[in-house]
This record gives C-alpha cells, structure tokens and sequence, in this order.
C-alpha cells in the first residue's frame, strides 16, 4: 500500500480541519463486477464535495491518499458527511474481509473525519502514484454530443452490445428563444427588419450512435445526422431533408497514431473542434464560423508528441461525395494543426496552450464567406457571395489560459485568396473570450486534440446541488472588405451565463451588442438576447 501525502494525520483532532483526498478507490457495482468504477474522492470541511473519475490536482486538499484500488464499503453522498471504509480485499471475493474488517480497513471515515489511516507509507522516489484514468475517446475528435466515457457505460438502457459491435444511442434537442432590442435605420437598409426573427425555434434536433466495431484492436465509430423538419414549424407543408453530420470511424494506427475516415471537422482551429454544446457562448464566433468550415469529407492522421504536450493532425478532403459531381470537379483542401503545451502548474490547475492551424484548398467551386452575427435566428450579415479564384490560404494562430475555473483564449485567423481580378484580397479576424466557472469547476484539457472538455458538474440538480454556473464575455471581429470585395465588416461584443443543471441538462441566455460595416461609409448597429434550452439523451 502506498499513499502521498502532505501530512500524516496520527490522532483524530489531527485530521479535524483538513480537507482530504482520496485517489484510486474503487466503487462496487454490485450487479456487475467488471464495471466497478476507480474515482476519487474530495472531503472538504468534513463534507463531501466530489467523486470523480477524472485526475484531481493535489492542490486542493491538505492530505492526499492514494488508496491503491481499495474497495470502499459505506455511505457517500454529496454535499453531507460522508462515512465509509476502504478495505485492502473484496468482500464479495471473499468473505473473510466482512468478518474481519479490524484487519482488512486501511482507512475509515466517519462523518467527514479521517478515524482510521494505515496508508501511510510514501512510495519510493522512482515509483509513480497510480492516477485514474478515464477510458476517453482515443481519436483526435471527440463525439459531437458524447461524454469520453459515456459509450462504455455497459448499464444504460440505450447501450448495446454484441460480438460484432457495441454503442449508445445518442441524441440532443435545443430550443431557442431570440429577442432582438434594438435596430438603427442603417441596420434596416442593410440586412432587413428583425423582427421576423424575433421568436422561438429549433435550434437543433440531433441523434445518433457512438461506438466500437469489435476488431481484435477496437475501431470507434461516430455517426449523427439532424432534421430540420420543424424549422418553420409543426404546420409546415414543406418536407426537409434529413442532414448527416458525422459519419466517420477510427482506426489505431502505428506509433499511438489514430487514422480517422469520413465526414468529419476538419482539424485547424479549437472552436470549431470543440462541440458547440460545450463552448461558453451559444454560438461560435463570427471569424470561425465564417471563415472556416463546419464538416467535410476526408481523412485525418492524428498522434502525439514529447509526452502528450503537443499534438498534431494532418488531413486531406474533398466533399465530392456530397456535392454529387466527380471527384476532380469538387474542391480538395489540406489541413493541419500543431498544438503545444509550453507550461502547466504542478497540478496543473494553470496551464498554457498554443496552437497553429494551415488550409489551403483550391477554388474550383469557387469562394464564398457567409456568417450570421453569432446569433441563429437572424440572416446573414457577412456575405462576400460567391467569388472568382484561383486557390485560398487559411491560418489560425490560437492561444488559452486557463486557472482553475478561469478560461481565457483567443484566436486571430486570416485568408489570403488568390484572385488578382478582386486584387487579391486578404480576409481575416479574431475572437478574444473569457469564462468564468462560478461555481469553480476546472475545464479539463484534452491533450490528444489540444482542446477544452465540457465543464464538469460536481453537485447537479439531482444531488441537492446547484448545478454549473459559467460567466462568460467575448469580443469577436470578421472583416471581409478588402481588394473588390465588400462583404461586410463585423464586431461583436458578448456576455453569457450558462448554467448546467445536470451533464445533460443546461439553460442559457447570452446578450451581444453588433456593429457592421458595408464597406460604403455607414455603420449599422443591432444588439439583441438569445435565451436556450438543450436537452441531451447521452
């Protein structure tokens, strides 16, 4: 048995004040063994505040335990004083460990307090403690709607599983709500009145599956697709077409290198790699989302580097597929991102990440950038149509900060497009964002594809808690006027709250006040709230 520890607690007045954690304890399933579940444990003030799957940095807790896969036997409940035992065997192996727990406890809790701690051997200098470890999704890019670890969970009523395959059924429903506040004369000129926009509607009814294909080294699958059926309402006449968003699999490859196949984000930028469901604002920002695209059809070799402090994605695409013409006539584009991971804290509750992201793709379909205001009840207010060119050039230079609960990370991302009969214009823009877990939970950071996880939940709703709060503010520019062309010049400034009642549960309300820029000398102002409700089946 070993344990690392800031201090040894010998009597029980000892350990009265301190808060506690205790690493790598398992918790029994008592229907299925083989899904016994190795977490984490953070008592503070005699209170139980968290039971995790994920690594929790040491610095939160005066004492540190590493239980060595111990099987706890007692009561835990958030947010009251927890009592329970860590026994050194497994009673259901063996029922010598119940009739003799004075031998078998290593640790003992009683109302929050350490009573009983023979953990107490520090391990060897060369000796690494054992962290737990989240069966996470090995591909560069997560499911869209999906936890890392949510498709192994063998207990849920939408998982299945067979010799061949194995999933879950997934699916999310947003609603949106959008209240434009105001509007000047020149707005109206040149985008239209908003106040056809000024109601609810779908923003997004999505489903599919994620999963494994049962090969002797597993392939996961990922495949989503969305209706749009009730974009104009339950009373529409007209028949929508059914979208497929995701539809990829993904294959190990040599050297710890992942070999990913099909529609899929193309890997250049962070925001757009990040599922839109977890991102601190509702909508992606102007510069992303106009200047880089949503999904296309190719392949991406992906791996890791100097201990998983970078990462590094290449692809190639072409959406011939799709577009239903030959493959030479649809456009080809190359893609990659470099990530790196310059710094991180002890605990690495602070960390630092930087990144660059390459696209080149020819023209022959030609150009177009096209963007809302962040908003998705609204028509576009960028609009270059569509332009005459040779080839394009796209670079995104990326950087974040994150400290505990605090989130700061930009990107500038710019667009040199081959086309001397426009003067070959250069289109670019950046977005600075902020974020703030009120509630203080700490994104996790995703070493594989240098990105943020979903906020985590300590307490939700469920559990007599007040859920996830998350502050968040973003100042974000688009400027497409350039050379001939004038698509319009955007800034937008941001403010949200985003509070996640469960991990599948969250409402939001963001604010954005918009200036846009024709190019023609006048400037037009628009400001407005979007509230949302999401609904995830996961």
């Amino acid at each position: 048995m070993g344990v690392a520890m800031q201090r040894e607690p010998q009597s029980q007045s000892d350990s009265d004040s301190v808060n506690v954690l205790v690493r790598n304890v398992l918790l029994m399933d008592p229907a299925n063994e083989g899904q016994d579940t190795l977490v984490q444990l953070l008592i503070e003030d005699g209170v139980l505040k968290l039971v995790t799957r994920d690594k929790v940095a040491s610095d939160v807790a005066d004492l540190v335990i590493n239980a060595q896969r111990g099987v706890l036997l007692g009561d835990l409940n958030l947010g009251e004083p927890p009592t329970f035992l860590v026994l050194s065997g497994d009673p259901r192996k063996s029922f010598q460990v119940l009739l003799d727990t004075d031998r078998y406890t290593v640790l003992a809790v009683h109302q929050g307090k350490v009573v009983r701690n023979r953990l107490q051997q520090v391990p060897e200098p060369d000796q690494e403690d054992e962290e737990p470890k989240r069966s996470g999704w090995f591909a560069y890019i997560p499911p869209p709607i999906s936890l890392p670890s949510s498709y192994r969970n063998r207990r849920k009523w939408n998982r299945w599983d067979t010799e061949y395959v194995s999933g879950v059924f997934q699916g999310v429903l947003a609603l949106d709500r959008q209240n434009w506040v105001g509007q000047d004369d020149v707005s109206r000129a040149q985008v239209g009145d908003l106040e056809e926009f000024d109601h609810g509607a779908i923003r997004a009814l999505r489903f599919g599956s994620v999963g494994t294909l049962n090969f002797p080294d597993p392939w996961t699958y990922t495949f989503f697709a969305t209706t749009h059926a009730f974009d104009r309402g339950f009373d529409s006449t007209q028949t929508d077409n059914l979208s497929v968003l995701d539809m990829r699999v993904d294959i190990p490859a040599p050297a710890g290198t992942v070999l990913s196949l099909g529609k899929q984000k193309e890997p250049i930028s962070m925001e757009r790699t990040m599922s839109l469901l977890y991102l601190p604002m509702q909508e992606r920002s102007a510069v992303a989302d106009g200047m880089l695209p949503s999904r296309n059809v190719g392949a991406v070799l992906s791996g890791t580097g100097l201990g998983q402090d970078v990462s590094w994605a290449a692809g190639a695409f072409n959406n011939w597929l799709e577009d239903g013409g030959t493959f030479s006539d649809s456009a080809s584009q190359f893609v990659g991102r470099l990530t790196w991971v310059p710094w991180t804290s002890a605990g690495e509750s602070s960390l630092l990440h930087l990144g660059l992201g390459l696209r080149y793709g020819d023209a022959n379909q030609g150009l177009a950038y096209i963007t809302r205001p962040e908003f998705n009840n609204s028509p576009a207010f960028v609009n270059t149509g569509l332009l005459e060119a040779n080839y394009s050039s796209t670079y995104d230079v990326e950087a974040s900060w994150r400290q505990g609960p605090f989130w700061l990370a930009g990107e500038y991302i710019w667009s040199d497009i081959d086309s001397p009969s426009l003067g070959n214009p250069r289109f670019s823009g950046h977005h600075l964002t902020a974020s703030w877990a009120l509630s203080g939970e700490m994104r996790e950071y995703n070493r594989k594809s240098g990105i943020f996880s979903p906020l985590p939940i300590t307490r939700s709703v469920r559990e007599n808690g007040w859920g996830a709060w998350e502050a968040a503010a973003r100042w974000s520019t688009l400027d497409t006027n350039d050379g001939l062309v004038h698509g319009g010049e955007l800034g937008i400034y941001s403010v949200g709250l985003t509070w996640w009642l469960t991990p599948t549960f969250n409402v939001s309300v963001n604010y954005r006040w918009i200036d846009l820029d024709e190019g023609l000398g006048e400037q037009a102002y628009t400001n407005g709230f979007a509230t949302r409700i999401v609904l995830m089946l996961d």
